[in-house]
């Protein structure tokens, strides 16, 4: 029965802590199922993106810092996002004055509202890193992801390089959560994949409604292929140790 509880109890701070992901997927929803006047629909997501934004700031549900952590994973996204749009992976085909390069700016909340869920997850759960490698390690990890992401479509696509280094260098790894009074301690690659899944499952709903289209969901949609839980893997980790850097950083500040 103790265990159904702690359950229960991590499921509704999990819950609580996609507050921005599940905002990004009623607006979605309602833009798809709702006629809005006077607007596009890629630009009434905008305008209610940085809306729920305000609001998750205002209600001091994140902070300033976090507000800064969660800007920079948007325009990494959107940066990404043009790539990826010119070079075809998928499309935005409907029209909006708020668009660049084709890429609606809504999109970069697609990306922010990751480093959102990992923000309050990391506050609601107590987080800590056990065995975090040095960000001499790290940051040259994050920044080879990154580029990776976008030199694969000319050159040797190197994520299963760079996933078996990672397994080598967070092999000892492990993250330690809060859960109401108990500790529980989960390995940090496992973690790291299980994010990845869930953002899996979380962009086939995006796409349902529409978010994006990849080729062969231009005139149906099909679920999106398994192969990208390795990409959201790999994102879930640039997302880690930007947030991993603020919470170091803050830390020694008030030392």
């Amino acid at each position: 029965m103790k265990h159904i509880k702690y359950l229960v109890y991590f499921g509704i701070q999990q819950a609580l802590s996609c507050i921005f992901p599940a905002s990004i997927f009623i607006i979605l929803a309602v833009s798809k199922l709702v006629h809005i006047p006077y607007l596009y629909r890629y630009d009434f997501i905008l305008i209610a993106c940085l809306i729920v934004q305000l609001l998750m700031v205002y209600f001091k549900l994140e902070t300033i810092d976090e507000l800064k952590v969660i800007c920079l994973f948007h325009i990494l996204g959107l940066c990404l996002e043009v790539y990826k749009v010119h070079m075809g992976s998928w499309a935005y085909p409907e029209y909006a004055f708020t668009k660049i390069g084709e890429v609606p700016l809504y999109s970069g909340f697609m990306y922010a509202s990751v480093a959102s869920y990992i923000c309050q997850s990391w506050k609601r759960l107590e987080l800590k890193f056990l065995n975090w490698p040095s960000k001499y390690i790290m940051y040259p990890i994050a920044i080879i992801i990154y580029l990776n992401f976008f030199t694969h479509h000319f050159m040797f696509d190197m994520r299963w390089v760079i996933t078996a280094g990672l397994v080598l260098v967070l092999w000892k790894s492990v993250v330690e959560f809060k859960v109401s009074t108990k500790q529980y301690r989960m390995p940090l690659i496992l973690s790291f994949l299980f994010i990845g899944f869930f953002i899996w499952v979380a962009e086939n709903i995006s796409t349902y409604f529409g978010a994006w289209k990849y080729p062969d969901q231009i005139k149906i949609w099909n679920m999106v292929h398994i192969s990208k839980i390795s990409s959201w893997f790999l994102l879930v980790i640039i997302s880690i140790i930007i947030v991993v850097n603020l919470k170091n950083t803050k830390y020694l500040r008030c030392k």
